[in-house]
């Protein structure tokens, strides 16, 4: 098999930065001495097994919470708390979307400082972009759970992110569904140009989806190898599945996933 790890580029300047980060929670190592950079302009997939700490990073990365070693920084300043221009989607869109607030409602919500005419802008234009233009109207409950997902990544676009930021985006939906996300997502990236991070444990998303994958250990999780993804663009959900670098590149992934050493969260030699 060829070598999937490439040295970081010297021509993408990183949007974030991950320095030697740690977390510990009392006497428990979550994560441990995280180093990896997110390039702007490109969809990047940080994958691993449940429990591997995923979440923290994304609290810390977020500035939600505060590593205990290490350092975060985002378009080169040490994030120290929410930075101004990072979004994000959950997993649970249930919990994000207000169930009595009409779909423009749930996308303006976030906007309350900016002036009206800007907002009806940037409100419609979001929705344009995932399709929902025409269902402004409706309230959550009203829409299907792709929908629904599609309306909270609408709130997110909305607020003009330079960094979108996605936990497990998909995981709550069926795989049709899902598949019809991924393909929103990348065309939405190629349209607007914008830096994403999606964290998912799921390989097969992790590479359709990515232009730079960091795959992760188990706990106390370290970073395995970080992959840049040369599949072509467009991408789609047959072609680009059949492609034997997909297969390949998936091959890998998951030979990672499966280290002992990497499973007990070791150093590799």
């Amino acid at each position: 098999m060829t070598d999937t790890t490439t040295a970081p580029t010297t021509q993408t300047i990183p949007e974030l930065q991950l320095d030697g980060v740690s977390k510990t929670y009392g006497t428990n190592l979550a994560v441990r001495s995280i180093t990896a950079d997110i390039p702007a302009h490109k969809i990047s997939v940080m994958v691993g097994p449940s429990g591997c700490g995923k979440s923290t990073l994304l609290r810390i990365i977020s500035g939600l919470d505060q590593p205990t070693d290490g350092s975060v920084s985002f378009e080169g300043k040490t994030v120290t708390g929410v930075p101004e221009g990072l979004a994000m989607v959950f997993q649970d869109y249930s919990r994000s979307l207000y169930p009595w607030m009409r779909v423009d409602k749930n996308v303006a919500f976030p906007l309350s400082k900016v002036p009206k005419a800007e907002r009806e802008r940037r409100v419609a234009e979001a929705l344009e972009a995932v399709g929902l233009k025409d269902r402004t109207h409706l309230y959550p409950w009203q829409m299907s759970g792709g929908m629904q997902q599609r309306v909270a990544i609408a709130r997110a676009l909305a607020s003009q992110p330079k960094l979108l930021v996605m936990d497990e985006p998909y995981a709550s939906v069926d795989a049709q569904t899902r598949a019809d996300l991924e393909d929103l997502l990348l065309r939405i990236q190629r349209e607007l140009g914008i830096t994403v991070l999606v964290v998912t444990h799921d390989i097969d998303e992790s590479v359709y989806l990515a232009d730079h994958i960091i795959v992760l250990s188990t706990p106390p999780s370290i970073v395995a190898e970080t992959i840049d993804v040369d599949l072509p663009h467009p991408r789609d959900q047959v072609t680009t599945k059949a492609d034997p670098r997909f297969v390949e590149i998936r091959g890998h992934v998951a030979s990672l996933l499966r280290h002992k050493e990497l499973q007990t969260g070791e150093d590799r030699p």
